[in-house]
């Protein structure tokens, strides 16, 4: 740190030390200056010039310095001088001291803690440099927020000061004057009964009810800049135009309707989405029958001499299809028509907020959910177009198995995928960047499914970075880099398993501003709302997470804010969203594991049982994985759970349940279960917690009384 900034530290330390040492602070309170209001008052007539400085020094300095008393000295500027003179000297005292404070904040902090919390002031940044104006203008009019905060926050950001100044005195003024009226009527208050008068009471009316006031005009401000330049339509054909129907988009229509409204569902290809017919369904529908063949595969562990089984790989691929054509009827167009949702089969656009082309038809509706989905991501390797890489959605189209399988990424869905094709036979190599599968999992649990895919024959590739594929005479190979080393690894068949793609484009979006966010999503507030408040999203669209149940999680805030925002509003709750990856064994988890915790700073105590010592683990020869639980320290209160073993995901319901109802470790120790079962595992874990808590010196106490006892 220079001597400059050093210097600068010192003297503020020495200001706000002697603010404090020097009880200044007993000054600027509403009794001190009632106190002294009529020799103040006498003063300042007196001595007007100097007055004016004075109460301009000390207001810049108390806002500078970001110390208590700023608003007594605003109601005071309007009981001394006045309401124009006051809400003149006020408005530019504060504009000029929250100024000072911004860039105080930005020469002492912004480049330390850039550097420290890039990941967090990054994206404030990107959204300042988007619309920094209209966000600061809201904050200052809508007085909700410490204003030292937003001073010292915005300081961080590269928001030039100028701006920072402009806007500021602007979004300050209506406050200001709202403050410096109650202070004027604060002088006039001589005896009791003036407290009563219409004008004092009105005063502190707008007190009160002022933030709600700003919000409610700073909502408006907002609106009518996003829609400026659409004419809204004075009749609408339907209530809601909901695009893809997926989980969320079925989910919201299914809402929709349920509440009388009328509305248009529109999809381009398969009712049902990714879940149904490249997903969810048709996975769980291949790992059963592997899971299967891997029984067969150990049947001596079960005490079977020997076992066989024959099967054709495309008989295996049919009955995905078949577990999938059972299915349908669920989330067919002819139940959601029987539902009362008009179901369109085609490509959505939209051409303005309220207008949605479909099949060259014109729809005028009130809302829009959008709920498009995601696709396969696809890497920037060279070569890649040569192998004709296989993803997630079209893998299922194979009839023939692969003898050599190259898996991409080594996330929930490349170890599920490859722990398929292994247990089918084929030769799998799950090839990744990072130095464990599963990144996003504690390392521990990470270890648990790494051994078990290795058991089924993977090749773990950790560490390696792909340079590009090529064909040969046995097939294709990738060539990578390992340990500083160039690598060939040979194969038949490539997945790709890298991730996914909000579908954010070719439907009208980018004409109506609504872009995507740096991971691809689009940006969306609490409520769901896009930057225009009609047209909302949900699902994979969204993010942050894409789970089946995450999109109907999210459907229903689509659906209520869109139908009867105007009236009550819900912030979706993200909290407890349970993830599960269905490899073998399971990995399952609610709340925060130990990653996640240590990477937001938040305390935490960790609790574990191992599934090698649980009766119905070792009957059924998996007894392998573990129960931990993360609890608040001090406490039974659990804030995170991840379960790893086979039906990991049965077990987590128990405690989702218990989470969500604010039931601690005590009340599952509490509940009887079923022997021998699974779910005793959360019983036994919350017993581990109670060992470790248990009261040593009561049960020192109660062995010197049993020992007594025994004479």
């Amino acid at each position: 740190m220079n001597r400059n900034k050093i210097t600068l530290i010192v003297i503020i330390a020495a200001l706000i030390s002697a603010f404090f040492l020097l009880d200044a602070g007993s000054y600027l309170n509403l009794e001190y200056i009632k106190s002294q209001q009529d020799s103040l008052q006498s003063w300042v007539t007196d001595n007007i010039f100097t007055a004016v400085a004075a109460f301009m020094l000390i207001y810049i300095a108390v806002t500078a310095l970001s110390l208590p008393g700023a608003t007594v000295m605003t109601l005071m500027g309007g009981a001394v001088f006045g309401l124009f003179s006051g809400l003149l000297l006020v408005s530019f005292a504060s504009t000029i001291g929250a100024t000072l404070a911004f860039l105080i904040s930005r020469y002492l902090l912004r480049e330390p803690l850039t550097r420290k919390f890039s990941r967090y002031i990054t994206p404030i940044n990107r959204g300042i440099e988007k619309d920094g104006i209209s966000f600061l203008f809201t904050l200052r009019l809508v007085p909700l927020f410490p204003f030292f905060v937003i001073n010292a926050v915005m300081g961080l950001t590269r928001m030039n000061g100028r701006t920072f100044y402009w806007v500021s005195q602007l979004g300050m003024l209506p406050g200001t004057v709202v403050f410096v009226n109650a202070g004027t009527q604060l002088a006039a208050i001589e005896q009791p009964g003036d407290i009563l008068s219409p004008a004092v009471i009105l005063s502190f009316c707008l007190l009160g009810v002022f933030p709600w006031i700003a919000r409610l005009i700073a909502d408006q401000l907002r609106q009518h800049k996003a829609y400026s330049g659409y004419t809204k339509p004075r009749t609408f054909d339907t209530n809601m135009v909901v695009i893809g129907a997926g989980a969320g988009g079925l989910v919201t229509s299914y809402i929709a309707a349920a509440t009388k409204a009328k509305v248009t569902l529109i999809e381009r290809h398969k009712m049902g989405g990714d879940c149904l017919n490249t997903g969810c369904v048709p996975s769980k529908a291949l790992i059963r029958t592997t899971h299967f063949l891997a029984d067969i595969r150990d049947a001596e562990q079960l005490g079977i001499r020997k076992a066989a089984v024959e099967y054709e790989f495309a008989e295996i691929m049919e009955r995905v299809q078949r577990v999938i054509k059972t299915i349908e009827p669920h989330d067919s167009i002819a139940r959601y028509e029987s539902l009362g949702v008009d179901c369109i089969t085609g490509d959505a656009f939209i051409r303005n907020p309220w207008t949605v082309e479909v099949n060259g038809k014109t729809i005028t509706t009130r809302n829009i959910v959008i709920a498009t989905g995601a696709r396969p991501a696809m890497p920037d390797i060279a070569g890649i177009e040569l192998v004709d890489p296989l993803t997630s959605d079209t893998v299922w189209g194979l009839r023939q198995r692969p003898e050599r399988l190259l898996v991409l990424g080594a996330g929930a869905i490349g170890c599920e995928l490859g722990q398929c094709f292994a247990r089918l036979g084929s030769e799998v190599s799950i090839l990744f960047r990072g130095n464990q599968v599963l990144t996003r999992e504690d390392q521990d649990a990470a270890a648990v499914v790494e051994k078990r895919l290795r058991q089924d024959g993977i090749h773990i590739c950790s560490g390696h970075i792909p340079l590009r594929f090529q064909v040969t005479a046995k097939g294709y190979e990738l060539v990578c880099r390992h340990n500083d080393q160039e690598k060939r690894i040979g194969f038949d068949k490539l997945l790709v398993a890298t991730g996914r793609t909000a579908n954010v484009t070719g439907f009208g979006l980018e004409a109506l501003g609504i872009t995507a966010k740096p991971g691809g999503t689009i940006e969306v507030d609490n409520y769901l709302r896009t930057r225009l408040p009609n047209i909302l999203a949900c699902g994979d669209v969204i993010g942050p997470y894409q789970f089946t149940h995450a999109a109907s999680h999210q459907a229903w805030y689509a659906a209520v804010n869109a139908l009867f925002g105007q009236f009550k509003k819900f912030r979706v709750d993200y909290r407890l969203i349970p993830f599960t990856i269905y490899t073998s064994p399971e990995v399952a988890r609610i709340g925060l594991n130990e990653k996640q915790a240590i990477d937001k700073g938040i305390a935490y105590e960790a609790v574990r049982y191992n599934l090698e010592e649980l009766d119905r683990a070792i009957t059924d020869e998996a007894a392998y994985g573990f129960v931990k639980v993360l609890l608040k320290p001090g406490s039974d209160k659990i804030i995170g759970v991840t379960l790893v073993g086979e039906h990991a995901a049965e077990m987590l319901p128990e405690f989702a349940l218990a989470m969500k109802n604010k039931l601690g470790l005590n009340k599952i120790l509490g509940t009887l279960h079923a022997y021998p079962t699974l779910n005793e595992a959360n019983r036994f874990v919350a017993g581990e917690w109670k060992k470790k808590h248990a009261p040593q010196k009561i049960l020192g106490w109660l062995e010197k009384f049993h020992r007594w006892k025994r004479g």
